[in-house]
């Protein structure tokens, strides 16, 4: 049995549609099919309990323009539901929900993960954004999406409260003394009375704090306002980061916050998203790569980038350099997304044809290629740098990379000493270290 070293990995995997390639669904062995079905999330999750994953997650988007013949469905259920389905059929595993603060409200949000948090005896987290896209905005009464500050103003506040919320009250205030007649013990279970500029809410909630004391709060924006929300509340962030000088600026970033916040000894976990193609041999690793390229529909490519640069690429010259971008200060649409592909370009010199390669599966987030040892090599550059305490996995295709992830990367780690061989705690606060 390896000897466990000080630093620990952590793993999620963010679970969408049939893996996170445009050119999946495509393939012969592809889970297309089951995209409505909830056994196929239920299945996945298993998978990741199987591996020892600290967690599933799920992103969401609120709305489906199906303007193209291959837009992917794959926010088919909602993801509190979906991690409900989830929770029934695993028994150790995180379950994490994106919540949006822009269309949800704070009251029936926090009852909703703090029930499930229940349900699973603490194995919850949530993810908070402020969305993205105007079309969101048109099923949520809006015309448009609010201003980015103002999206972050309104975060800011829904954060808080759903705090108050959370810990509104403890269930040993659930005295239920028969021979006394008392059910409750109210003296400690009052209204807070929250009257702020987006919302009021006079409390406390109807669920008592979880077993875990709160569901972990995670964050992912990489703007100013991003890493300021996460500073103030989060456990742990989702980043982007293509390499490691950028895993390393957004650390810095991140931690340069958290002093401006006056706690200098808080450490908020950092989780960059991770591409894996892992083969017996690299041969293989890029045999599997290819296979998916080979598929890749580029109109669809394009429409994905014109989304991530704001701009319609519908034009560009495939085989020509990227035509030249506004620089990051510029820029008002999601940032470390173009951050990233700020970095590609810089790292790359790419062609367009190039450019839509990298960001093909995942949208140009850390992208490992070869045999386990290779891949777990660097991982642990990252881990022993301190700009990642673990990664969310963003599998190719599912669940066959989930599969490939499990079999042949778990027991390197594992063999190195930098990954659990069973689960030591039951909530999710206990995978992260953070009790």
């Amino acid at each position: 049995m390896p000897k466990m070293k000080e630093k620990q990995l952590h793993l999620g995997v963010l679970l969408y549609g049939c893996g996170h390639h445009q050119a999946a669904w495509q393939m012969p062995d592809s889970s297309v099919e089951r995209i409505g079905d909830i056994s196929y999330y239920q299945s996945l999750a298993q998978l990741a309990e199987k591996g020892y994953f600290d967690a599933v997650f799920f992103a969401d988007n609120q709305s489906f323009p199906a303007k193209d013949s291959s837009d992917m469905p794959a926010f088919w259920f909602d993801p509190i539901v979906n991690l409900t389905a989830i929770s029934q059929v695993t028994k150790h595993v995180g379950l994490v929900s994106t919540i949006s603060s822009t269309f949800s409200n704070p009251f029936t949000a926090s009852r909703q993960l703090l029930s499930l948090d229940h349900i699973t005896k603490g194995r919850v987290g949530w993810n908070l954004v402020t969305s993205m896209t105007d079309l969101e905005a048109l099923n949520h009464s809006m015309d448009e999406l609010p201003p980015h500050d103002k999206r972050y103003e309104k975060a800011d506040e829904f954060a808080a409260l759903m705090n108050k919320l959370f810990l509104s009250w403890d269930s040993n205030e659930f005295v239920h003394n028969r021979a006394e007649g008392k059910l409750i013990d109210p003296s400690n279970i009052q209204p807070f009375n929250h009257a702020g500029t987006y919302f009021k809410v006079y409390g406390p909630s109807t669920t008592p704090k979880s077993p875990q004391g709160k569901p972990v709060s995670m964050q992912a924006g990489a703007s100013k306002q991003g890493i300021a929300l996460a500073a103030k509340y989060a456990d742990a962030v989702y980043s982007v980061s293509w390499n490691l000088k950028q895993a390393k600026r957004f650390r810095e970033k991140l931690d340069e916050q958290v002093r401006q916040s006056g706690d200098s000894n808080r450490h908020i976990k950092v989780f960059p998203g991770l591409v894996t193609y892992v083969g017996r041999t690299h041969e293989e690793a890029l045999e599997k790569k290819a296979a998916l390229d080979e598929q890749l529909p580029i109109e669809t490519a394009l429409n994905q980038l014109s989304f991530f640069v704001q701009q319609d690429c519908s034009n560009w010259e495939m085989d020509k350099e990227v035509p030249q971008l506004p620089p990051v200060e510029e820029f008002t649409g999601p940032i470390g997304r173009y951050e990233t592909i700020l970095e590609i370009i810089n790292d790359t010199r790419p062609t367009v044809r190039e450019l839509l390669g990298y960001l093909n599966a995942g949208g140009g987030h850390h992208t490992l290629i070869g045999t386990p040892e290779e891949i777990v090599d660097q991982m642990e550059v990252w881990l022993e740098a301190g700009v990642a305490d673990g990664f969310n996995l963003m599998p190719p295709t599912l669940p066959g990379s989930l599969e490939d992830f499990v079999e042949l990367i778990v027991p390197e780690m594992q063999k190195r000493g930098i990954f659990r061989e069973k689960y030591e705690g039951h909530t999710f606060r206990e995978h992260l270290g953070l009790t």
